[in-house]
């Protein structure tokens, strides 16, 4: 290039650079309004799945000597045993009824005020005036998460386990609130960028969630059977940090200025969340979300389905959240006990192998946040789901001869950390971040409801009918979650396009101009309709 052109384009040269640079990483005030938001949300949920395994026998003893006391009866087997079956089951039950009414609250509250409570709307008003009335209430969803760690906390002293089936009821509608408005607040928060990466806080955090849960359940710290009663109730410690952190914390940008029309609420945001420098960017793309969107009100759940313009993404986002529970990771879970015994690992120490499997889980979802950004969505979903296949095939037959040489409980072993790795690295947590992506502004709600649904109800029907697959199949039962896993993978190859990268406004005319014949670039050559952040 010749010398007067070079010293004329050098400055926007090096601020091009500079600037590209400088998105690699997010605000620090960005970072903290995720944890703010993962920390009482999804890290809750987390907690919640794995912390009720440990106290297993202290509680079912505490069944049957309430049941003494009350009728001078010993519990039947069958009783004891439907008794703890409906304390585990109430909070994919709740789970179920908080996603379905997730949506509705992100819409009518706000994604952060959806978060918020109305309970203790009087104490963000004295303890923290800077937040307005309409969005100073704090924590709705913690509302529940408080009264469930009351209650369970309780419940020894009370002599009472129907206050266990209650505590775990309200512990699932807080969860299933959660997965939904909390994916979607990150999304909504996160530069253009940077959103696969702030996404992922949704599954780091609930592996985070799972890995706390098995490490407190240690008899070292509060597995015991005096301090079950604290185990449960500890719940409440992730409800209170949320709540007195989040209120430092600005609205959705998108649903300030989208769904609320609050051009100067929703610069205010965006200074605090991506900076001086950043926001006007980030204001010109959701101004050309708005106007793509004009005319256009929020959608309910049944409304999606009778949008022929939307029904890839729907089929898309109910197909992978079906498999995300169906996959068979509750699988290797349920028989992680076992390759854990047969690999010669004494009785006791089998909870730090299980607290290893949750380390391993974690460790994943840090990593598919590294490089959700550089390799993209597509590849580590389909990548992660083609992994797992081929751990299915690796495992059946590591189980069928596990009496023939003293190698293969360890080679289950390998493939039990294998799967987890293979979920953990895309299935795991970019299916919450496409549900986000494939969506707009108005429709998005409606999606996370959905998807939320169709995700307890899995979660549901997995658990109610896998003891009897397992029966049936023993340990052939993971040919199904190999056809489950193969099937999820080749529609991921044909149907879903790359989102990395992309606007809502760019993914969204992706899927309409193509009529289905997605193209998978990773948005090179793409027309730009809106300004990527």
């Amino acid at each position: 290039m010749p010398k007067q052109y070079v010293d004329e384009y050098e400055p926007l040269l090096k601020k091009g650079i500079k600037d590209k640079r400088r998105l690699q990483l997010p605000n620090k005030s960005l970072l903290l309004a995720m944890f703010a938001a993962c920390v009482g949300g999804t890290f809750q949920y987390g907690y919640n799945v794995s912390v009720i395994n440990a106290p297993t026998m202290y509680v079912q003893n505490f069944i049957n000597l309430t049941w003494m006391q009350r009728y001078q009866t010993n519990i039947s087997q069958d009783g004891l045993t439907l008794l703890w079956s409906t304390i585990v089951s109430m909070f994919t039950l709740g789970g179920l009824i908080g996603a379905s009414i997730g949506g509705t609250l992100s819409v009518k509250l706000g994604r952060y005020g959806a978060i918020m409570t109305l309970v203790l709307s009087f104490v963000a008003l004295r303890t923290f005036p800077v937040v307005s009335l309409r969005r100073g209430t704090l924590l709705a969803n913690n509302t529940f998460s408080l009264m469930a760690a009351l209650l369970m906390g309780l419940s020894s002293t009370a002599g009472s386990f129907e206050l266990l089936i209650i505590g775990r009821l309200l512990s699932g509608i807080h969860a299933g609130i959660a997965l939904c408005v909390q994916p979607l607040y990150l999304g909504e928060i996160a530069p253009t960028a940077l959103r696969g990466a702030m996404g992922m806080g949704t599954s780091v955090f609930i592996t985070g969630g799972i890995l706390t849960g098995q490490v407190m359940g240690l008899k070292e710290i509060l597995g015991k059977e005096e301090y079950w009663p604290i185990l449960l109730s500890t719940t409440c410690i992730p409800a209170v940090l949320q709540l007195l952190i989040l209120p430092w914390f600005p609205e959705s940008p998108r649903y300030l200025l989208i769904d609320k029309g609050d051009e100067e609420a929703c610069k205010k945001a965006l200074r605090q969340l991506h900076g001086l420098v950043d926001c006007d960017g980030a204001l010109e793309d959701i101004e050309k979300e708005r106007s793509n969107l004009a005319g256009v009100y929020a959608k309910k759940p049944w409304e999606l389905f009778t949008d022929r313009s939307l029904r890839w993404q729907l089929l898309t986002i109910i197909l992978l959240n079906a498999a995300q529970q169906l996959n068979g990771i509750n699988a290797i879970y349920f028989y992680a006990d076992y390759v854990f015994r047969q690999s010669g690992i004494p009785m006791d120490k089998i909870p730090y192998a299980t607290v290893g499997t949750g380390a391993c889980e974690c460790i994943t979802a840090l990593t598919c946040g590294l490089l959700i950004e550089s390799l993209g969505r597509r590849v580590l979903i389909m990548g992660g789901y083609v992994l797992m296949s081929i751990c299915c095939v690796f495992f059946t037959l590591t189980l069928t001869f596990q009496g023939y040489s003293p190698v293969f409980p360890y080679l289950s072993m390998v493939c039990v950390f294998a799967f987890i790795l293979s979920f953990g690295l895309g299935p795991g947590g970019v299916t919450n971040i496409l549900t986000t992506e494939l969506f707009m502004q108005t429709a998005r709600p409606a999606a996370f409801t959905i998807a939320g649904s169709v995700n307890w109800l899995s979660f549901f029907f997995i658990s109610l009918v896998f003891p009897f697959i397992v029966i049936g199949l023993q340990q052939y039962c993971f040919l199904v979650f190999l056809a489950v896993c193969s099937l999820v993978a080749t529609y991921i190859f044909f149907c879903i396009p790359e989102t990395k990268n992309k606007t809502f406004v760019e993914i969204q005319n992706e899927f309409q101009s193509s009529k289905n014949k997605f193209s998978r670039s990773d948005g090179a050559g793409t027309i730009l309709l809106s300004t990527s952040i």
